[in-house]
């Protein structure tokens, strides 16, 4: 149970943006943004950055959202999987094996990052932007991670919930739908 109330049925960052609608706004709109707008990294690759964040985080809301999404949108569940074991040997290519390096680090401190870090996703042909939206998306998610936790949102254990949240944000994005949620009946997972 979530340590505020939240409306019932809405689980994770979900119930926390319908608590505060004036802090979710900008929320929803820099992450519709970084994960949905125009960006040299495409968007199952935007995805893989939020899921291997979320995932070193141990939140286990957004691990599950995003490796739903990033499987959607790459069209293979392995990918994130092996990006969670061991990025070297994923099948990504190297340039997102280096920038997703660089999330990583900046999921445990911005310090962390190196300029050899960036030499490297540099000589594997990472542009400015994709640094910095790469640096930006694990900073953020690692504050929706805290933000999820910290408050102690409801996580769903059904992983039919976040294929059915995954086959909504995948294409639709991170937008509040036009006249809200409906609690669990926005989501079927009974697919």
């Amino acid at each position: 149970m979530a340590y505020i109330s939240v409306e019932e049925g809405l689980p994770g960052i979900l119930g926390l943006l319908e608590f505060r609608q004036d802090t979710a706004k900008p929320i929803r709109e820099l992450t519709q943004l970084l994960l949905r707008g125009p960006s040299p990294l495409n968007e199952g690759e935007r995805e893989l950055i939020a899921a291997l964040v979320s995932h070193r985080n141990k939140c286990a809301f957004c691990d599950s959202a995003h490796t739903a999404t990033a499987d959607l949108l790459i069209g293979d569940s392995d990918v994130t999987a092996a990006i969670k074991e061991d990025i070297d040997s994923a099948p990504i290519s190297d340039k997102m094996k280096a920038l997703l390096k660089i999330a990583g680090k900046v999921q445990q401190s911005g310090r962390m990052v190196k300029d050899e870090d960036v030499t490297a996703a540099r000589e594997k042909g990472a542009t400015d932007q994709e640094l910095h939206d790469t640096v930006l998306i694990a900073a953020l998610f690692s504050m929706y991670n805290r933000y999820v936790d910290g408050l102690n949102s409801w996580t769903p254990e059904n992983p039919k919930f976040y294929k059915s949240l995954a086959r909504r944000i995948g294409p639709k994005g991170y937008n509040r739908p036009p006249n809200g949620y409906e609690g669990n009946k926005y989501f079927k997972t009974d697919e």
